[in-house]
């Protein structure tokens, strides 16, 4: 006799172990198109970060948004300084506070990432149709953005 309680549990650990799957080989893709770039995927994320801010983010801001530790932050932010993409600059206001700029650089490699990031996606939803791409964004939303009332 089959038990639904045990069989929907199966059902959701399998859900799961493909989401797993589909989240390691999206990262997989993603990295190869990135390495034309010369850029990791976290030094990419961080670098979008820092392009959706209007004024020149904190260290400190950067990691809130990132939700990492700060060390992790100096770490890629020390990287991007060194292929010239950021740049760390003093706070007009507490000379003890640093900055993160971006650099032309750092400009151009956001468009580069751009084609990257659109070319990574194409592989990986290729399979899809377009009206299946849609029933997968409404998916992803649900589940990365979930309603307010259901939040625990």
């Amino acid at each position: 006799m089959d038990n639904p309680d045990v069989s929907g549990r199966d059902a959701d650990g399998l859900l799961a172990e493909q989401l797993l799957r589909l989240t390691r080989r999206l990262h997989r893709i993603q990295k190869q198109h990135l390495e034309p770039v010369g850029i990791t995927p976290a030094q990419s994320r961080l670098l979008r970060t820092v392009a959706h801010y209007d004024h020149p983010p904190r260290m400190a801001d950067l990691a809130a948004r990132l939700e990492v530790v700060p060390r992790a932050v100096t770490s890629l932010v020390d990287g991007l300084e060194a292929g010239g993409r950021v740049r760390r600059v003093p706070d007009p206001t507490n000379r003890r506070v640093v900055r993160i700029e971006l650099t032309d650089a750092g400009r151009a490699t956001l468009r580069e990432l751009r084609s990257a990031r659109r070319a990574a996606a194409e592989d990986i939803l290729a399979p899809l149709t377009g009206e299946q791409r849609d029933v997968l964004g409404g998916l992803l939303t649900a589940l990365v953005d979930p309603a307010p009332e259901r939040r625990c």
